[in-house]
């Protein structure tokens, strides 16, 4: 069976605070879009993982698909499968690449063995693997608090709108992200501010990460600046990066951009 993982952008990130577990609470508006991995399932003798595509770092046996994989085989009787998996969402990205590839194969699973198991449910085993695993169970915009699993549902389509994502060539890890982060709790949900017009979003729509990580890698503040000067309506970094995404109202080009990163285009 093959299903078609795809990432998501983060409409505004706020970082409110440091939880006692160790993780942060935070708030932020999920969006899925059209850029996507392919992950197939095939009868096995032994259970295992191949990757395809782009590098990933680490080993294959440590790869999140099969840790999906294993979670479920704790709770149900599941034959040994081959799990081939087609990367071509960068890493790194804040795209949430490994979370959509671990709820689309507990989707797969799920199906291809008749196992039963409601949204509710698959969303409880996904959050095991990661904060925003869950969200892809459903894969619809929603509004996410806690440590963005938790999640309410919001009216957003930006389906009629020219949407580009742009990947420099900088892996951002977690540890720089929340390195020298403040959390601090916003005077307004963010929810509240994207149902404001998409011309109102600038300057009130923000993702705490980018103060951090624009000081370390400058380039991707470069790239934000770019997509203003080319016409964006409105540009963010996603996640805790690296990449940004930029909305647009009609369609555009960015050869300058394609000279140093990875530019999709009508994500």
């Amino acid at each position: 069976m093959l299903a078609f993982a795809n990432a998501k952008i983060n409409l505004g990130l706020n970082v409110i605070e440091k939880r006692p577990d160790g993780y942060h609470n935070l708030e932020t508006v999920f969006y899925p879009v059209k850029l996507y991995d392919g992950i197939e399932i095939t009868d096995a003798e032994k259970t295992s993982c191949e990757i395809r595509g782009i590098d990933i770092p680490g080993d294959t046996t440590d790869n999140i698909c099969l840790k999906a994989y294993e979670l479920l085989k704790k709770d149900f009787d599941l034959p040994a499968q081959q799990i081939t998996l087609l990367k071509n969402i960068p890493v790194g990205a804040g795209l949430g690449g490994g979370s959509a590839d671990a709820a689309f194969l507990i989707k797969l699973v799920n199906t291809k063995f008749e196992l039963g198991l409601t949204m509710a449910r698959m969303e409880d085993y996904a959050r095991v693997l990661g904060a925003d695993c869950a969200f892809f169970i459903e894969n619809q915009p929603v509004y996410a608090g806690g440590r963005g699993d938790e999640f309410s549902p919001v009216h957003i389509d930006l389906s009629s709108y020219f949407v580009v994502l742009v990947k420099p060539p900088v892996h951002v890890s977690t540890a720089d992200a929340f390195s020298g982060l403040k959390p601090v709790r916003p005077a307004v949900n963010i929810s509240e501010l994207i149902s404001l017009p998409l011309n109102e979003w600038k300057g009130k729509v923000k993702n705490d990460f980018e103060e951090t990580i624009f000081l370390k890698y400058p380039e991707i503040s470069q790239i934000k600046q770019d997509l203003y000067h080319a016409g964006a309506t409105f540009a963010l970094m996603s996640g805790s990066g690296s990449s940004v995404f930029a909305i647009f109202d009609t369609a555009v080009t960015l050869p300058e951009l394609e000279k140093t990163n990875g530019v999709f285009y009508n994500i």
